[in-house]
């Protein structure tokens, strides 16, 4: 069964994106924008984790916090905060919170987040907390273990930078799809990150290099004025 996973975000562009990788990552996934309807979804129904924004119409995410936990609601929260915002974090500890993340952010990173918080607090936690380490996805002679932003080529362990480990597992998560720059910039970067798309072509390129190692290894293909698409392994003796 899926585990569930409220978010309570006003903002539509971020709560959108945070809907759809949630849901593509398995997670059975509730949207609500108001406060006062977040609380009460909270309290009505059974979920696994709640992804808490700090400003909300209605009720603050620090009031919905601890009317949760005064209410003896123990599910876990990641609450979002502002960048630089000390006291924000602070606050969100000290009402209940198992963990923060500070806007913007790569969906990437917050889905490790959520991962792990929902390892360190699910009933099965014990049983599970191995299993999911070693957690790897296969392409070819490439071992990726998202848990542990390790990616092993032909044997060998390739050393990626943080960004670069989380553009390469997405594209392989997504093989044979087109996935634009503006796609990429918004789940590893973050929805509003200032940089430029030209970001985005620097790890690119910079990860291509990396992954020639392998004579059976993923290849990144450009797509002129779009984005790039990553390309499976032909098997070995095919001529397809």
């Amino acid at each position: 069964m899926s585990q569930k996973v409220l978010v309570i975000e006003d903002e539509p562009t971020l709560a959108r994106l945070l809907s759809y990788n949630l849901t593509q990552e398995g997670y059975d996934t509730t949207v609500i924008e108001h406060g006062v309807e977040g609380l009460q979804a909270a309290l009505q129904r059974s979920f696994d984790l709640i992804i808490l924004d700090i400003m909300l119409p209605g009720m603050n995410g620090f009031e919905i916090l601890s009317r949760l936990r005064q209410s003896g609601n123990g599910t876990p929260v990641i609450v979002l905060t502002a960048r630089n915002a000390e006291e924000e974090v602070v606050q969100g500890l000290k009402r209940g919170a198992d963990d923060y993340i500070t806007k913007p952010f790569g969906v990437a990173e917050l889905l490790a987040r959520v991962s792990a918080v929902l390892r360190r607090t699910g009933p099965e936690q014990d049983g599970k907390a191995s299993e999911s380490s070693d957690r790897v996805i296969s392409a070819g002679e490439l071992s990726i273990f998202p848990e542990r932003y390790e990616v092993i080529l032909a044997g060998e362990t390739v050393p990626l930078r943080p960004k670069e480990f989380e553009v390469l597992l997405y594209l392989v998560q997504r093989p044979g799809m087109v996935i634009t720059r503006d796609d990429l910039m918004n789940v590893v970067w973050g929805f509003d990150y200032i940089g430029g798309q030209r970001t985005v072509d620097v790890h690119v390129s910079s990860l291509r290099k990396k992954l020639e190692l392998g004579q059976q290894s993923v290849q990144i293909e450009s797509i002129r004025g779009v984005g790039y698409k990553l390309v499976m392994p032909k098997k070995l003796g095919s001529s397809k």
